[in-house]
């Protein structure tokens, strides 16, 4: 299949790579050229760790028009806080029938793009489907070079709407077999578990990380028992959150078995038996994605569903208004809220019937 990349951080080379290992023809677009300087000559990546190899891409570079021209999918891999952007700028070049994909989507990326698309004029043309987590723990490791650390088990991916689920899951599992059906994107937005695992656990390490500048083991030596419970009471509120939009909710500790084949008596135990997440380091600083990305993009929009819904979230409070005090940076405003999300004026059936039958 023809695919586009849109995005060169870590998961974006690492999909790439491994995309056009498995036989696809790879564009790999990024919105600026730093990122990708070591690709432009060659056009080469090299894969070490879970997935090996090296791969060959048809067109690495900054123009988007190029890179989508003809793509049968269009996997979009960039932190959440940018999809509004790549969801303006792909609606100017967006071709009939092409299948955007986000990988993932946190909370309610499938929910934006819509939204954008609809007020551009391009919703009909395009299919916009949901990832619920990202499908590698991938880190870039040198110039031209990925390290994946463990490829997950599974993961969900519904279509919005998911009345479209069967006739685009074909198309879609071929690209990635790892991508299982989901109920709909509510479940895959509210399922985010990224939401569990990053923003908590940066914050109760503010301190080691701006001392040794991300010299430890995130999850194995960041993610203590009592960071571990925190991790939990943050958990069950999503979990509620998740439950009254009628939904399934799967638990962090029931992720980690699905996902990675891991068990544990509690959360802390589950994350210290993951052998995928050994060797993954911390961020250098605390100004990274797991705080500029599930905070505004994963945990606001989760609080204002769950105050929506008579849900308490104190725990998830908590960590949005510290992380704010820490980057100085007010993320109830700039986070998504029912309001930028479009469902405002929805009822949960309102909302449900939407996200399934499109209407």
């Amino acid at each position: 299949m023809k695919i586009a990349v849109i995005g060169a951080g870590n998961g974006g080379q690492a999909l790439s790579a491994v995309l056009a290992m498995r036989g696809h023809d790879v564009s790999l677009y990024n919105r600026s050229q730093k990122r990708i300087s070591p690709l432009l000559l060659e056009r080469k990546i090299r894969v070490e760790g879970e997935s090996e190899g090296k791969a060959k891409l048809r067109y690495v570079g900054t123009d988007m028009k190029k890179a989508i021209e003809g793509a049968e999918a269009i996997m979009v891999v960039v932190p959440a806080f940018a999809h509004a952007k790549i969801a303006e700028k792909l609606a100017e070049c967006i071709g009939e029938g092409q299948i955007v994909v986000l990988n993932p989507g946190r909370t309610g990326g499938a929910l934006e793009f819509d939204k954008i698309f609809r007020a551009k004029g391009v919703r009909e043309k395009a299919v916009i489907a949901e990832a619920q987590t990202f499908v590698f723990a991938s880190r870039i490791s040198g110039p031209g070079m990925v390290r994946i650390f463990r490829i997950k088990n599974a993961v969900p991916i519904s279509v919005l709407p998911s009345k479209d689920n069967e006739s685009v899951f074909p198309i879609i599992s071929e690209i990635m077999p790892e991508f299982t059906l989901a109920k709909n994107v509510l479940y895959t937005s509210f399922n985010n578990i990224g939401a569990v695992f990053h923003p908590g656990a940066i914050l109760m390490n503010a301190g080691w990380i701006e001392t040794k500048h991300g010299d430890f083991q995130f999850y194995l030596e960041g993610i203590s028992p009592s960071v571990a419970r925190v991790l939990e009471a943050l958990d069950k509120e999503r979990c509620e959150v998740t439950e009254k939009l009628g939904v399934e909710a799967m638990g962090a500790k029931e992720w980690l078995d699905y996902a990675y084949d891991v068990k544990g008596e509690d959360l802390y135990a589950a994350i210290h038996s993951n052998e995928g997440y050994r060797g993954i380091m911390a961020p250098i600083s605390i100004e990274n994605r797991y705080i500029m990305e599930d905070v505004p993009m994963s945990l606001v929009p989760m609080s204002c569903f769950g105050r929506e819904l008579g849900v308490d979230t104190r725990v998830m409070d908590s960590i949005i208004s510290i992380a704010g005090a820490v980057m100085g940076r007010d993320f109830w405003k700039e986070g998504r809220n029912l309001v930028s999300l479009g469902v405002d004026e929805m009822s949960v059936e309102e909302l449900t019937r939407y996200v399934e039958e499109g209407t």
